[in-house]
C-alpha cells in the first residue's frame, strides 16, 4: 500500500500525459481558476505537471494525517515539484520539470553522504538495521556510499534522457526507466548483502 502511495504523483503524471489529448483535444483548453492549459499533445506535459503538483500535496497531507509525521525525503520531493513544476507552468518551459528527478536524486545523494558524518549511524543503517544484522559493521558505510553514488548517477542519466530524446520518451523513462533501475539496484544490493547477513539461528 505504501509503495503505491509513494508512486501516486508519478503514476498520475504519466497517465495525465498519456491521455490528456483524449479528453482535451487541440481545439479546447483546460482551465483551473484563471489558469488555462491548451489542449492536445502540446499541453499534455503542462497538464501532467499541474496534476503532479496537486498529487504531491495530497500525498504529503495523507502522510501527515495518517501517520502524524512526514518523511524528510518526501518533503524534499514536494518542494522540488512545487518549485520546478511551478516554473514549468509559469514560463511554459518543460525543461524545469525534466530537471526535477535529477535534483531530487542529487538531493538524496547529498543526504546519504552527509549522514556519514552526522549522527552515530548513517542513513542506510538507520533505515535497514531493524530488519538486517550484518557480520561486518563497516559494510553499512560502504552500502551508504554506494546508495549516494547511485542517486547521483541516476540524476545524470535522467539529464541524458531529457536532453537527448523526446518528451514522450522521457515521460516513459521517468516512470519505467528510473523505477526499473532502482529495482535492479535493490536486487543487486540484496545479493551483495547475502555474504554479510547474520542468520537468525546464528544470532
Amino acid at each position: 500500500m505504501k509503495f503505491l502511495i509513494d508512486l501516486f504523483p508519478i503514476i498520475l503524471f504519466f497517465l495525465t500525459f498519456k491521455f490528456y489529448a483524449v479528453f482535451y483535444p487541440a481545439d479546447t483548453n483546460l482551465c483551473v481558476m484563471n489558469f488555462c492549459i491548451s489542449g492536445g499533445d502540446n499541453g499534455a506535459i503542462y497538464a501532467a505537471t499541474l496534476v503532479a503538483i496537486i498529487a504531491g500535496i495530497l500525498q504529503v497531507a495523507y502522510e501527515w494525517f495518517s501517520r502524524g509525521k512526514v518523511e524528510t525525503m518526501l518533503l524534499i520531493t514536494l518542494a522540488m515539484i512545487i518549485v520546478l513544476g511551478g516554473a514549468t507552468l509559469a514560463f511554459q518551459d518543460e525543461l524545469f520539470i525534466k530537471w526535477k528527478p535529477t535534483l531530487v536524486n542529487w538531493a538524496f545523494g547529498i543526504v546519504f553522504i552527509g549522514s556519514q558524518y552526522i549522527g552515530e549511524k548513517n542513513l542506510i543503517r538507520r533505515m535497514m538495521e531493524g530488519n538486517v544484522r550484518l557480520t561486518d559493521e563497516t559494510i553499512w558505510s560502504k552500502l551508504n556510499t554506494i546508495w549516494a553514488i547511485f542517486f547521483i548517477v541516476l540524476g545524470f542519466v535522467n539529464l541524458y534522457v531529457a536532453y537527448s530524446f523526446s518528451t514522450e520518451i522521457w515521460v516513459n523513462f521517468k516512470l519505467f526507466g528510473l523505477l526499473g533501475l532502482t529495482f535492479a539496484f535493490v536486487i543487486g544490493q540484496a545479493f551483495y548483502l547475502t555474504r554479510y547477513i547474520v542468520e537468525e539461528n546464528e544470532s
